[in-house]
């Protein structure tokens, strides 16, 4: 199955702050891995967030985290945000289940 990936207005602006060369690698790997198993946990990309209803996952590039939630045949990307910043984003954006 093909998914759809929609950006947030924050994360659109999130993707655009980002240098050249780190957007363009966080693109890839939100094609090669959101596109077509957004669910499929890995031990070091994807990982189903516990405790929250919103994100739901995170995808690991480097030192960027990509959340999102996978709602019928959509991804909805939350926040692209470098990993010093990922608990805080987390501790504002989240919400608990």
């Amino acid at each position: 199955m093909r998914y759809e990936i929609i950006l947030s207005p924050e994360a659109e602006r999130d993707f655009k702050r980002l240098k050249p060369a780190i957007r363009s690698g966080v693109r890839h790997l939100m094609e090669v891995h959101l596109r077509h198993e957004p669910m499929k946990s890995s031990k070091s990309r994807i990982k189903r967030l516990r405790g929250l209803a919103q994100p739901q996952y995170r995808l690991r590039v480097g030192d960027i985290r990509v959340f999102y939630d996978v709602d019928g045949p959509s991804v909805l990307v939350l926040g692209i945000v470098f990993k010093p910043d990922a608990e805080q984003w987390l501790h504002e954006a989240g919400r608990s289940s």
